[in-house]
């Protein structure tokens, strides 16, 4: 079993920078993709992007494309969503999550970290 665990939100001024961090401890992990999603209150989940476990080919969400970028270490098994020029529309609960059998189907969730953006 997988456990992928967020951190690194909080509450930011507009115009900020925040790291997340998604960490995974279990057995051996070796997902194709890891990917991040946010979820605003009374709003439907958002994809916001993924990275490949191997190569670290990423594909980011037209929503905050410039502005979010994601990156990984495998060596410690994590990954990671940078996030500059922060807006009050970011805040959310971010989530990281890990696909497994199938490619792009997530099996692994974290908990969820909250990021506030204040204006």
């Amino acid at each position: 079993q997988v456990q992928l665990v967020e951190s690194g939100g909080g509450l930011v001024q507009a115009g900020g920078s925040l790291r997340l961090s998604c960490a995974a401890s279990g057995r051996t992990f070796s997902p194709y993709v890891v990917g991040w999603f946010r979820q605003a209150p009374g709003k439907e989940r958002e994809f916001v992007g993924h990275i490949r476990w191997s190569g670290g080919i990423t594909s980011i969400s037209d929503s905050v494309k410039g502005r979010f970028t994601i990156s990984k270490n495998n060596a410690k098994n994590s990954v990671y969503l940078q996030m500059n020029n922060l807006k009050p529309e970011d805040t959310a609960v971010y989530y990281c999550a890990a696909d497994g059998r199938k490619r792009y189907e997530y099996e692994y969730w974290g908990q969820g970290t909250q990021v506030s953006v204040s204006s």
